[in-house]
């Protein structure tokens, strides 16, 4: 209500009530103006009235919800169900033009202004969690990979020749599948065994590199965030000789903004070296629902040029999502969430290591990853195939999700290309293993619950297969179990 609208209101009860409602509105409406005017992340958290209050503002300003207005257009925003529109806060038009995703909609002022303060309030958090150099970022309505696509596809203008995408091998579908969605061929770099760990083969890269040929060569495509063994690539190194030869080097960075060692790997390259663009997954990092990212880089002017490059409008629904979520915790409360994962990472290693060992198993020594980590699945029938795989579906069904069960010599074609030992990250590793994370949002609840389950379920499987340790922990079969097994 305004000023004459609460005058009017002393005429019904005491002025002294009046002022009172009209200073709590003042108070929330002072952060609303706090926050556009300097466009930065609260330090603290938002409570959800004074958020909503903002969202039905910002639609009011957006022509589907002018009050007698009438569109003869084919998109005027309508909304048949109610429920819908109370879902998307009344919130039609999406995001961006036709040109360019960041781009003011004439239609759409509400709408343009919340996709502006999501994107700066991106960009805080992008900067608070290490990479302090990023010069620009957008929230993109497309997963990670398909985002990484739109990366590559702005890249062939500038590269019209390139057509190879050199790639150190993840195991991850949609990673591999980016390069052949965007239209290149993919030169995959197998990783070096390093004790546990797989590791980036610098040398491997910048051998293919001169093979190639630069010109050739649309970028570099490295990974930070990774299941275990796998651990992060040497960005640094990469970077380096992407400077060096000239070609651009584009970092999936998935759930890698809730690790500061991510963050600072990207920071670093991208200071030492080359980094044109790093993309992150919302609800990976924010715990938001599946369907945006955030595509950011250290030149403004590229970033740009990316956004320019997304045909049509987009759904405002992911950037929404991530702008209710970040005035919701506020930087102090976003802080304490990832101080708390770091924590749960130690915490679930200890618990997991002290499993492994009660079952003859051993913790993965992967120091250099900070999210993932992995057991090994020594006690098998056969080293793999269906044992492993029934010790996944038992835990599935024993409601624990996430963790990963990796078995060997499994053999995979993607977009035609074969690869051995699928899910393991390389040809051939040393054995089977299940993988855990410490996400962001994970609990001590989680990791006391999964350890439990864990331990219960591998007794039962183990004893199932009728397996007995031997020395050093490794297996002893019978005959009949690898006939059971096969």
């Amino acid at each position: 209500m305004n000023p004459d609208t609460y005058a009017v209101c002393e005429k019904l009860i005491p002025a002294t009530y009046v002022q009172q409602g009209c200073e709590s509105r003042r108070v929330r409406e002072n952060k609303i103006k706090h926050l556009i005017e300097q466009r930065k992340w609260p330090e603290e958290g938002w409570d959800d009235e004074t958020i909503e209050l903002l969202l039905r503002e910002l639609s009011i300003m957006d022509s589907n919800n002018f009050h007698g207005n009438c569109g003869v257009g084919e998109r005027e925003g309508r909304l048949s169900s109610d429920m819908v529109r109370r879902r998307h806060y009344g919130l039609a038009h999406g995001i961006g033009r036709s040109g360019d995703i960041t781009a003011i909609q004439p239609k759409a002022a509400g709408s343009s202004i919340l996709s502006r303060l999501t994107n700066s309030m991106a960009l805080d958090v992008i900067r608070m969690a290490g990479v302090r150099s990023a010069a620009s970022c957008f929230v993109v309505p497309m997963a990670t990979g398909m985002s990484l696509v739109l990366c590559f596809l702005t890249l062939r203008q500038v590269r019209p020749k390139a057509r190879y995408i050199i790639w150190p091998r993840i195991d991850q579908k949609s990673c591999f599948k980016a390069i052949a969605t965007a239209g290149f061929e993919s030169v995959v770099i197998e990783n070096c065994l390093e004790g546990d760990e797989l590791r980036t083969d610098v040398e491997a890269v910048s051998a293919k590199i001169a093979e190639l040929g630069a010109e050739n060569v649309l970028c570099v495509y490295t990974t930070t965030s990774c299941f275990a063994p796998r651990v992060p690539d040497r960005l640094e190194e990469v970077a380096a000789i992407c400077k060096e030869r000239d070609i651009p080097h584009v970092v999936n960075n998935a759930y890698g903004v809730q690790s500061s060692k991510c963050m600072h790997l990207i920071q670093e390259a991208g200071r030492a070296g080359r980094v044109d663009a790093f993309v992150q997954s919302t609800d990976k990092n924010f715990m938001v629902p599946v369907g945006g990212s955030i595509i950011a880089g250290f030149d403004r002017e590229f970033v740009d040029r990316i956004s320019q490059f997304y045909p049509g409008r987009a759904s405002a629904a992911p950037s929404t999502d991530l702008f209710i979520t970040l005035l919701s915790l506020g930087s102090s409360g976003y802080k304490k969430l990832l101080k708390e994962r770091k924590e749960l990472y130690q915490h679930l290693r200890e618990e997991l290591s002290k499993v492994a060992e009660k079952h003859g198993e051993r913790l993965l020594q992967t120091p250099h990853n900070p999210i993932s980590m992995a057991m090994t699945l020594g006690n098998i029938p056969g080293g793999g195939g269906k044992a492993v795989t029934e010790l996944g579906s038992m835990l599935f069904t024993r409601c624990v999700s996430g963790a990963r069960v990796v078995p060997q010599a499994v053999v995979k074609e993607i977009n035609s290309h074969t690869f051995q030992g699928f899910g393991s990250h390389c040809n051939s590793y040393r054995c089977a293993y299940l993988t855990a994370a410490a996400a962001v949002g994970m609990t001590m609840e989680d990791v006391a619950l999964f350890v439990k389950r864990l331990d219960k379920t591998l007794a039962k499987w183990q004893g199932k297969k009728g397996v007995t340790n031997g020395p050093m922990g490794e297996e002893q079969v019978t005959k009949e179990d690898v006939v059971s097994s096969s």
